[in-house]
């Protein structure tokens, strides 16, 4: 009998430890972690870890923020000018853009609320982080269009991620408990026939072992052992010491508030939905960074222009100051003219170093963006900016019919997605409000085995009569009364609690109704603000590249009346003079400026339009894995007539 019970006992012990492993192996059935970021799992001992592993108290590290840049910027160093193509740019952006590296922590963070709820814990509200608006550029060459990534008004990043009201969910981990309690009492009794002393003098000790678990079924089991060995000093009692005991059996039903699966595992089902959400989240923050650094590039390779259109005036105002120099001197110019050549000398001076500020503030902007430590280093803070890409404007735009670039958006828009699991998630939350209606009715059942030995007390008076043998012995005796059910107890029955009126439950319920109505509604704005945003995109690029036919029009028609007034004033010709070509090189330098300007306009409606699409990522060759782990593979490509020694 004894060696029966023995391996029963081990048998249920090996069953309840290889269900533990393996609700342990399933939550932490994670997707590897990216390089940048990793949750380390201190690894158990050898030999004894499978054994100990689910009562293994697991302090998970997360690894520390990585506050360095990768070796991609370096490495496009030559000369002390950063060399940049537009690729290279995404590519510094998806490596070391502190925005979306802040982002990147949301799927980790989601994942870890999943495993959570799947615990049976309640859902964290603190796992989305706001998405960042892009850094902007500090001069008004260039147009800023919708550099947010977001539909205008729909606050996605607050109403995707969900928490709900309704039945707690049951703790899905199982509790294994240990109490010990070791005591003396003395108790000071009057009636000495009971116990034949004046001072009840008791030492005792207490041991229970218990074991608990909850399923999503809305079922809770209870198994418990609990000993107890007390030595006393009256001589009435027929054992002493005795040993007492008591085994426990208990299950508990929900019927009624708490039965459903749909409901208690509704918390899973949003977690898993806010990692979608998290992941979208990053998708969005991507859209966004790269949308805003792309248009600090594309400004840049303007002010490189403008500066460059801003010299060329200046030689040619410095240029037409010499020839009125020689020409007074030689008697054909009064001395004035002099005057007038070097005011337009002191002017384009005047814009040059105002083209030159405005590139070196765009050039601190873009280095912040592209770095994790800013312009913290002085020798990064001191290096130039060389753009190698140059916008390119096609022989012709070909845009599909609108219709189809709206189904476009509707079907690549991230933060539409957003939308949607928002609303599936809400209606998951609706079934736990809506159960939580109902009346809390449950059913429990109880089987209690005890057991009662210890030896006979050689102090004992023959108050109460002989103990018979079967209660004569020690911890042995009284284990096998309680297994073989000498004296077992029964109970079982149920319990029911209905809240009278239940206002709160009622109104958490209208409350996610209104909740759920309320986001439909704004799914139906999202969708109809991004066909807005199609339509308004592709208006702005065919109206920034009317702008730009119209700016190279003007800029040729000004270079060819500037040629024209400089061959007049040349030859002497009536009317012509000093004023007139000053004023038509002013007009030629306004225009080259206007032109730069148009491009940078239609540069950043080309980017806005992929922004519309939903596009941003495919368009400019990101990948998802890269941009999730934070390290991109291409290399890259740089022209090999650079100056200096590549660090």
């Amino acid at each position: 009998m004894a060696a029966s019970l023995k391996y029963t006992r081990l048998r249920s012990l090996g069953c309840l430890v290889g269900a533990l492993l393996a609700a342990l192996a399933s939550g932490l059935a994670q997707p590897a972690a990216p390089s940048e970021i990793e949750i380390r799992t201190p690894a158990p001992p050898p030999l004894i870890g499978p054994l100990i592993r689910p009562f293994h108290f697991e302090r998970r590290q997360v690894s520390p923020a990585r506050l360095t840049n990768s070796y991609r910027l370096n490495s496009l160093i030559h000369g002390g000018s950063l060399y940049l193509a537009a690729q290279d740019v995404i590519a510094l952006t998806l490596e070391n853009n502190l925005d979306i590296a802040v982002q990147r922590y949301g799927p980790f963070m989601a994942r870890e609320a999943l495993r959570r709820a799947e615990g049976g814990g309640l859902l964290r509200q603190d796992v989305v982080t706001p998405i960042a608006a892009g850094p902007v550029s500090v001069s008004p060459i260039g147009v800023s269009g919708n550099t947010s990534g977001l539909a205008s008004g729909t606050g996605l990043s607050a109403a995707a991620f969900l928490t709900g009201y309704g039945p707690n969910p049951p703790n899905l981990d199982p509790n294994i408990g240990v109490y010990m309690q070791f005591g003396h009492s003395t108790i000071p009794e009057t009636n000495l026939t009971y116990y034949s002393t004046t001072a009840l003098v008791n030492v005792y000790r207490f041991y229970q072992v218990y074991y608990s678990q909850q399923f999503i079924t809305g079922t809770a089991i209870g198994a418990s052992y609990w000993t107890q060995r007390s030595d006393v000093n009256s001589p009435n009692n027929t054992l002493n010491p005795n040993i007492t005991g008591d085994i426990d059996f208990n299950v508990t039903q929900s019927l009624l508030q708490g039965l459903s699966r749909a409901v208690n595992n509704r918390n899973i089902r949003v977690a898993r939905n806010n990692i979608k959400v998290t992941n979208l989240n990053l998708k969005l923050q991507l859209i966004t960074t790269v949308t805003a650094v792309l248009n600090l590039y594309w400004d840049l390779v303007s002010f490189h222009d403008d500066v460059r259109i801003k010299q060329q005036a200046l030689v040619t105002a410095q240029k037409l100051l010499a020839d009125n120099k020689e020409k007074v001197e030689a008697g054909a110019l009064p001395a004035v003219e002099i005057t007038r050549a070097a005011a337009q000398v002191s002017a384009s001076q005047e814009a040059l170093l105002i083209s030159q500020t405005n590139l070196a503030q765009q050039e601190t902007v873009l280095k912040n963006a592209l770095s994790r430590t800013g312009v913290e280093n002085a020798g990064f803070d001191a290096v130039h900016l060389v753009p190698l890409d140059h916008i390119q404007i096609p022989t012709a735009e070909a845009i599909q019919p609108v219709q189809d670039l709206i189904q476009t958006a509707l079907e690549n828009r991230p933060e539409l997605e957003q939308s949607r699991i928002s609303l599936e998630s809400s209606k998951i939350n609706l079934q736990g409000t809506r159960n939580s209606l109902l009346p809390s009715l449950s059913v429990f059942a109880d089987i209690n085995n005890q057991g009662l030995a210890g030896p006979y007390n050689p102090q004992y008076n023959n108050c109460c009569g002989p103990a018979g043998s079967i209660f004569v012995g020690g911890l042995g005796t009284a284990l096998e009364q309680e297994f073989r059910r000498n004296f077992p107890n029964y109970s079982a029955g149920f319990s029911v609690n209905i809240p009278l009126r239940n206002r709160a439950a009622q109104a958490d319920y209208a409350m996610d109704q209104l909740k759920l109505r309320q986001q439909e509604l704004q799914l139906q704005r999202t969708v109809n603000q991004i066909r807005v945003e199609v339509k308004n995109a592709v208006v702005g690029l065919q109206q920034a590249r009317l702008r730009y036919d119209t700016a190279v029009d003007t800029r040729k028609l000004a270079e060819q009346s500037l040629d024209a007034e400089q061959k007049r004033f040349q030859y002497g010709a009536t009317g012509a003079d000093v004023t007139t070509v000053i004023m038509a090189q002013q007009d030629v330098a306004n225009d080259q400026s206007a032109e730069i300007q148009a491009l940078a306009a239609y540069s950043h409606a080309r980017i806005d339009l992929d922004v519309a699409l939903g596009r941003t990522l495919d368009v400019n060759h990101i990948k998802l894995d890269e941009a999730y782990s934070g390290h991109v593979e291409r290399q890259s490509a740089l022209p090999s007539d650079l100056p200096g020694e590549r660090r």
